[in-house]
């Protein structure tokens, strides 16, 4: 774990142990090798040991890092959380969502349970992240908020009906913040990339037969990110749609 630079962007990825997230913090970190686009980065997941994984790989690119373990799913303990995290490490300049889970089953059949786990992961977790940088972003009269969502945010598909509110839930809290904040300098993003091959269709709340090989990689999804996360503050991409160019699947 590197020591945090006071001049440097700082940026917080969550779900940074695996998929979209994993390779938002690698390519971030890449940055390393021009110092004046160096990012300093703060990376949180669920698992303490994933995590430490994560933070060997992208200390080898030179990169500031530092990581911590936090439970998603605990929502009432992430804004606590962020704001003693940002105690010791400075403000956030960019915060990235990444953490989520994939669901599949039709409307009719989801029980209570699992549409309110759904809608936690997706949607209350990253509510809880902004509104804990917010504050500091504010202060400093600037900040990026880069939420990603899923083309399953624009277009239904069958079964996954309880995925698609989650996530049209998400893109419809980055239009509200972005109005919000605009004034104080806060840029918002979307991301709405189609199906990118990562560890979410092996979880125990997917099923499909999609043909994997024809997704998107998670490294072009983080590589659309960062330049997102790269343009001047004069610039913003409100919403970015990134697709398979074999279609939606």
């Amino acid at each position: 774990m590197s020591s945090l630079s006071s001049t440097r962007k700082r940026a917080l990825i969550t779900g940074a142990t695996s998929g979209i997230g994993r390779a938002t913090a690698l390519a971030f970190a890449q940055q390393a090798s021009t110092p004046e686009a160096a990012f300093d980065l703060i990376l949180l997941g669920r698992s303490p040991v994933k995590i430490d994984q994560v933070l060997t790989e992208v200390s080898a690119s030179g990169s500031n890092v530092t990581g911590y373990p936090l439970d998603f799913s605990e929502v009432d303990q992430i804004l606590p959380r962020l704001q003693a995290i940002q105690q010791e490490v400075g403000g956030i300049d960019i915060l990235v969502n990444c953490a989520g889970i994939g669901y599949t089953g039709s409307i009719a059949s989801i029980t209570l349970q699992d549409w309110q786990t759904l809608l936690t992961l997706n949607l209350t977790s990253a509510l809880q992240c902004v509104q804990a940088v917010l504050p500091r972003m504010r202060q400093q009269q600037s900040g990026h908020i880069i939420n990603v969502a899923s083309i399953a945010a624009q277009q239904v598909f069958s079964d996954w009906g309880a995925y698609c509110v989650s996530k049209a839930a998400l893109a419809t809290l980055s239009k509200a913040i972005a109005v919000e904040e605009r004034g104080h300098g806060i840029r918002v993003t979307t991301i709405y990339p189609g199906s990118v091959n990562t560890p979410l269709w092996d979880t125990d709340t997917v099923s499909s037969t999609f043909d994997r090989s024809k997704m998107l990689t998670p490294e072009i999804v983080a590589q659309s990110i960062l330049q997102v996360a790269m343009l001047p503050p004069g610039a913003i991409v409100e919403e970015l749609t990134l697709m398979p160019s074999a279609g939606a699947l």
